[in-house]
């Protein structure tokens, strides 16, 4: 079991690793992006039928199968646990790790 991290005022804390949003669940607001400094996830365009067609930058609408957006985990060893995604997330659709579970 891993120990908790100590803060600069000596109180324990313990990182907890994002690795997945909830596709199903995501409305691809991109408040969990813009919070992230570590670009962690990016936003993927889904279609109709629910198939991710690619990440999404401000032009392309995949030759206009693009449904919706969502956020994806596509860095997941970039994340420090800060949950700073978590406690933006209006739809709580993110799955955390805690650290002393990942060791596991």
């Amino acid at each position: 079991m891993t120990s908790p991290f100590v803060t600069r005022d000596g109180s324990k804390w313990m990182p907890d690793y994002l690795t997945a949003i909830d596709g199903t669940t995501c409305i691809g607001c991109g408040r969990c992006f813009k919070v992230c400094s570590r670009e962690v996830m990016h936003l993927y365009g889904v279609d109709d039928a629910g198939e991710i067609l690619g990440v999404c930058d401000d032009e392309d609408d995949f030759d206009g199968e693009l449904n919706r957006m969502i956020m994806v985990v596509d860095h997941a060893g970039r994340c420090i646990g800060c949950g700073a995604c978590a406690r933006v997330c209006p739809k709580n659709c993110q799955t955390h790790l805690a650290a002393n579970n990942a060791a596991a």
